[in-house]
């Protein structure tokens, strides 16, 4: 004799679709008695007021603002507008191997730890020395270069 083909998971999974279906289907009858009930309102509208943001009553034209086209700006401020940074920082040496030829600097302003490389260093450095540098972008982010004891 053969064995049936049905086995105790196969019955779960079907009972398991069967149940999603019911769901879905009294889902659907309840939105639409839901909607008979209370009739159909039309397309909901979405108007932006004189602020930019969504309402769903129309804006008021008296507090309708006009520009004109020569004051929009699409770009990025331009460089003279920023003011000027001084490109020296100070920090403090936190860590530094001379044998290896790298270490850290800690950036007082921020305290952001800066990577340095003995090729970027001007004078010799040891650990908790006060130093003046420069950042440059690196591989793996922002360097310390031109490094000076202060």
């Amino acid at each position: 004799m053969a064995k049936s083909q049905q086995t105790f998971s196969k019955s779960e999974k079907e009972k398991k679709r069967l149940k999603k279906r019911l769901d879905k289907q009294k889902k659907m009858e309840a939105r639409k008695a839901e909607k008979e009930e209370k009739g159909s309102t039309g397309i909901q509208f979405a108007y932006v007021d004189h602020n930019g943001n969504l309402t769903d009553t129309p804006p008021d034209p008296d507090l309708k603002v006009e520009y004109e086209l020569e004051d929009i700006q699409i770009s990025v401020t331009k460089k003279e507008d920023l003011p000027e940074e001084d490109p020296v920082r100070k920090g403090k040496v936190s860590f530094f191997d001379s044998s290896k030829g790298f270490g850290f600097i800690i950036d007082l302003e921020n305290n952001e730890k800066y990577f340095t490389h003995v090729s970027g260093l001007i004078d010799e450095i040891t650990e908790n020395d006060k130093v003046s540098f420069e950042l440059e972008r690196g591989m793996r982010g922002m360097n310390a270069v031109k490094v000076k004891k202060v």
